[in-house]
């Protein structure tokens, strides 16, 4: 008989992969990504002491304001601007990436590419 593992269990164990070869510092904190089917998430995180630095995401208020949708590209860019800008304000500048196990493109390459624009560099 055929098991087919669920594809939140593949992407929870690619995460698992890709969390072993990075973390966050205090010189070059972790940007994390995670989206759901209807929102996007993101925090910046100093693993050396565990404590989110600085967050985003379209259930925040002011966010979801400005948002027709929450779970499509143009949500996932403005949580990048909004991460970006406030990283920038804390004075972060450098972050290393963190995909969450999720592939590249899309809503994730969306918030990548806008949380670049706002001044972050990874």
């Amino acid at each position: 008989m055929v098991k087919k593992v669920s594809r939140a269990k593949v992407r929870q164990k690619k995460h698992r992969r890709i969390r072993h070869r990075l973390s966050g510092t205090a010189q070059t904190p972790r940007l994390a990504v995670f989206r759901s089917d209807s929102h996007v998430y993101a925090q910046i995180i100093d693993d050396s002491i565990g404590h989110t630095l600085v967050s985003a995401s379209t259930l925040q208020a002011d966010v979801k304001a400005e948002l027709e949708h929450t779970n499509d590209t143009k949500a996932a860019q403005k949580v990048g601007e909004v991460i970006g800008k406030r990283a920038i304000e804390k004075g972060i500048k450098k972050v290393v990436f963190d995909r969450g196990g999720f592939l590249y493109h899309g809503k994730v390459k969306a918030l990548a590419d806008a949380a670049r624009e706002a001044g972050l560099e990874f």
